[in-house]
């Protein structure tokens, strides 16, 4: 194999994909389109190529709290079914188009009220769309799985309310809960009585945390609310300390999370653009995998970041020389820590993921 890993070979190297936000990545084609289908007229330009350029710049700030705002006018401009729709379906046709085989796409239905729909036609619209883009995907003779998973806003009281939806739509392509949005003030254990139903009902959820806030964060969303997942979690290197002759030395919690498996969702592009880390040459993902954390990689947000999985990937092989071998090892991991049953992830694993890197690994 070559060291040098090029672009259109890693677009070739099959994804997944456990945290991307449905409002993070539309085409800044389509929020002109849908702006002008709507009626939304706060746009900062029309012309596509202006508006993607204002999106990265605009979350280019190393704020969590300024980045959060460019999502006014994604969500902005959906606010109808036929728009969460195409936006769905385009997500789907986006990821196919990358390499992607599996991805859970989250999305707070209580951020698209503004027009009165209800809340299952909004989750309803969703899993339309998603199912479009495994049929577009499987018409091409590609393989797309792609599910759900529904957020609640961590400054809102709706947590309870979107728990159950999560319930009730398990079935039909939700896969999973998570809570979302600024940290500071807003600690998950606001949610801990959606957590528990969550828990009752044998049912998945994933809570960002240790992205903006440290440890506390991620003890109170482990030990507190009892998560399956960290959206982020890069914060728990804060927890291991680098001795004089180079050797790490883990604390209780980062101990925990590495010995428990706990899956980190980790969002490099992301994560520098929020001031989490200062690049992604020092990135923590570099340690953690040195030390097998359940590490994964995502996109998070693909247009505020100008991202996709094959950029992370890229970025990953320049900073820390990641091969193959690294890539269907991050892959793999996300795929063992996805929501889906075991056998679908097994089936994943065993008949799209590795014969498509046993191929790329002769390279």
């Amino acid at each position: 194999m070559s060291d040098a890993l090029d672009a259109a070979q890693i677009v070739r190297a099959p994804k997944a994909l456990l945290h991307d936000h449905l409002d993070g990545g539309l085409r800044p084609s389509t929020i002109i389109e849908l702006a002008d289908q709507t009626g939304y007229d706060a746009l900062p330009t029309t012309d596509a190529g202006q508006l993607g350029e204002w999106f990265a710049e605009s979350a280019n700030s190393g704020s969590l709290v300024r980045y959060l705002e460019t999502f006014d006018h994604t969500v902005g401009v959906m606010q109808t079914p036929e728009a969460i729709e195409r936006v769905a379906f385009e997500c789907g046709e986006d990821l196919m188009n990358d390499g992607v085989v599996y991805a859970e796409v989250r999305f707070a239905p209580e951020q698209h009220l503004q027009r009165e729909m209800t809340l299952p036609e909004i989750v309803e619209a969703s899993l339309t769309g998603f199912r479009r883009a495994e049929e577009n995907a499987a018409a091409q003779g590609k393989f797309l799985r792609i599910r759900g998973l529904l957020t609640a806003m961590r400054h809102a009281a709706n947590s309870q309310e979107i728990a159950a939806l999560a319930v009730r739509y398990r079935d039909q392509g939700v896969v999973g809960f998570d809570i979302a949005g600024a940290e500071a003030g807003f600690p998950p254990t606001r949610h801990l009585s959606a957590f528990e139903y969550l828990r009752r009902e044998n049912a998945h959820f994933t809570i960002h945390a240790g992205e903006a806030f440290g440890l506390p964060s991620i003890w109170e969303a482990l030990q507190w609310c009892g998560a399956d997942r960290l959206g982020h979690g890069v914060r728990i290197i804060d927890d291991i300390t680098i001795d004089a002759d180079g050797t790490p030395r883990l604390g209780r919690l980062a101990e925990y999370v590495r010995d428990r498996r706990v899956p980190l969702e980790l969002c490099p592009s992301s994560n520098v653009q929020t001031g989490a880390v200062d690049s992604i040459a020092v990135h923590p993902i570099g340690l953690l995998r040195k030390l097998k954390f359940r590490v994964t990689v995502n996109t998070d947000n693909r247009l505020m970041s100008g991202t996709s999985m094959s950029n992370e990937m890229r970025l990953l092989h320049d900073a820390f020389g990641y091969g193959w071998a690294d890539l269907q090892w991050l892959t793999v991991n996300a795929m063992k820590s996805a929501f889906i049953n075991f056998d679908e992830r097994l089936e994943i694993i065993d008949q799209v993921i590795k014969p498509r890197y046993a191929e790329l690994l002769t390279i």
